[in-house]
């Protein structure tokens, strides 16, 4: 089956390249990829591959089916939406919409999908089971399309017992992947703070109140808390400060903009009420007002360290034990985080570096690129992983 597999994936992937180029050149932004989505319809027609569509706005389902001994269902996941970045690469396929970019390799993602899609509907390859293969918009904004989709069911009518998904990984060379069981990527929440205080003029300070002194008290406390804290691994972070003062102008106001991480969603919830108490101090001893806002969003992402073991061992049959690395815990977040607290499932990594031809720029940056080689280990080890775990 490994080499009929690769066979295939050798076979199908000038296609999948082109499908790939395809959706680089066109990438569109979260709950708007309209056209992303009519090309991935488009190519299943093409195949005469059967579909389920506006799941989540614009998302897509295919239920491949084969045998009728083996009930069991695993779900495969792509998200397909792209970054308001600009890109910069000097390349054929270099994005000709202004502004938005696949700068996180969910072109390679969804391409790469349909690469396994291909191959399971292949005669040459032998399986029973079902295998739900999931094509996602919205992963980069919240609240996210996978929360939207598991809402909608995309998780039932088969139910689904293992989910797995991949990302892209620069850091690692082609032709490696990369595993973490058991905790992975963190849960991201948004902060929003507006620190309210009395302006004036500078130089008159009995007739203010500077806020930016409270926002920046605030900010210590809340940072030297969480930097010091023993609670479970978490981050906090601030990105964005906005005052509008000048040299001699004291603002009304100071906007704050920044995102607390945490692998644990008991803490999670602790810290939220944490920086609200902290922030409640801060309104009484600097005599502002604050708003405090926390936007929740994903939780932290967890492999299945069942599922993940297996597939790592897989993984290892399908690409050989020295291609397949263990992974470090990542303070990044996934929605991918959703499907993972609903049933068992595996996130993984999949190198895309190439030094000699230069590919080594990192996710969300204007020139990240993928070497396009991975795609062939993509799709492969997909389709492996799915059918071995449906035995």
């Amino acid at each position: 089956m490994i080499n009929k597999i690769k066979y295939l994936a050798e076979k199908y992937f000038d296609e999948i390249v082109e499908i790939r180029r395809h959706l680089h050149k066109y990438p569109e932004l979260s709950f708007n990829e309209f056209q992303t989505s009519k090309y991935i319809k488009s190519i299943l027609k093409k195949w005469q591959i059967k579909y389920i569509d506006n799941v989540a706005g614009n998302g897509i389902v295919v239920l491949l089916e084969r045998g009728k001994k083996n009930d069991r269902t695993v779900a495969l996941r792509a998200d397909f939406d792209a970054l308001p970045i600009h890109e910069q690469n000097n390349v054929s396929y270099c994005s000709k919409n202004k502004g938005v970019m696949h700068a996180c390799g969910h072109d390679a993602h969804t391409a790469s999908l349909l690469g396994v899609i291909k191959i399971l509907n292949s005669n040459e390859i032998k399986w029973t089971g079902k295998i739900k293969c999931i094509f996602q918009p919205a992963e980069e904004m919240l609240p996210g399309g996978a929360k939207q989709m598991i809402k909608e069911g995309v998780l039932k009518n088969p139910n689904v017992n293992y989910i797995l998904a991949h990302h892209v990984y620069p850091d690692l060379v082609t032709g490696k992947i990369g595993f973490c069981e058991g905790k992975y990527m963190a849960s991201t929440d948004e902060l929003y703070i507006k620190v309210n205080g009395i302006g004036g003029h500078a130089a008159l300070p009995d007739k203010y109140n500077n806020p930016i002194l409270a926002a920046s008290d605030l900010i210590t406390k809340l940072s030297n808390h969480f930097s010091k804290s023993e609670h479970p691994k978490s981050v906090f972070a601030i990105g964005y400060i906005s005052a509008d003062g000048s040299t001699n102008v004291i603002p009304n106001c100071v906007n704050i903009k920044g995102t607390f991480r945490a692998l644990d969603e008991k803490w999670r919830i602790e810290a939220h009420k944490i920086m609200l108490n902290i922030s409640e101090k801060i309104t009484k001893k600097h005599n502002v007002k604050i708003q405090f806002d926390i936007v929740k969003g994903y939780p932290h992402l967890i492999n299945s360290i069942n599922l993940t073991r297996n597939s790592r061992k897989y993984a290892e049959e399908f690409l050989g034990k020295q291609n397949v690395i263990d992974l470090d815990i990542r303070m990044t977040a996934e929605d991918f985080a959703y499907f993972s607290h609903e049933v068992p499932g595996c996130f993984y990594r999949i190198g895309t570096r190439n030094e000699l031809l230069g590919i080594t720029n990192g996710l969300h940056t204007s020139q990240f690129d993928i070497d396009e080689k991975s795609l062939k280990t993509s799709m492969g080890v997909m389709t492996y992983l799915a059918i071995k775990n449906l035995s």
